[in-house]
């Protein structure tokens, strides 16, 4: 029990730094680029889980139809998203990320990652395959927490 109690302690301690960490670097990117949060979470929403209806935007957001499709025409406007038929049901509008809209996101998305490169270079190579198998067996440890289907995504696999 006292072995579970430590590596709570430690996993804390490593997701305490790792959100900072990410989420400061993620936020300053995001900020530079002049969106809102409801935009970022849109673009983000698009780039993770592809395309989608605005009236999925708005369940997301927690807005009104209305407002949600205030939110996409103002990204459209700024040519980082843009409406389709959907391939299933052309009555119903689809909105994707553009070729503007991915790379603003590749952009935020690379500075959440840069510091985990020079974090990965501190690790001394005798001790690479020890972390790599723990931080895999947590993750798939993680994975089983999470319902199949949760928002609609199924757990990445880790090998």
């Amino acid at each position: 029990m006292a072995a579970h109690r430590e590596l709570e302690r430690a996993v804390r301690a490593w997701a305490e730094v790792f959100m900072r960490r990410s989420v400061h670097a993620f936020l300053v990117a995001m900020r530079a680029s002049g969106l809102s949060q409801s935009q970022v979470h849109t673009l983000m929403r698009l780039h993770y889980r592809g395309a989608c209806p605005i009236t999925e935007i708005g369940e997301e957001l927690g807005v009104t139809a209305a407002a949600a499709s205030q939110i996409v025409d103002r990204l459209a406007g700024m040519g980082l998203i843009e409406r389709a038929a959907d391939p299933v049901d052309r009555r119903v509008r689809q909105v994707r990320l553009t070729t503007r809209g991915r790379g603003i996101v590749a952009r935020g998305v690379e500075a959440r990652i840069a510091w985990v490169r020079d974090l990965a270079r501190r690790v001394p190579a005798d001790e690479l395959d020890s972390v790599v198998a723990a931080l895999k067996r947590l993750t798939r440890a993680a994975a089983e927490l999470e319902p199949a289907t949760s928002a609609g995504v199924s757990p990445r696999r880790v090998r």
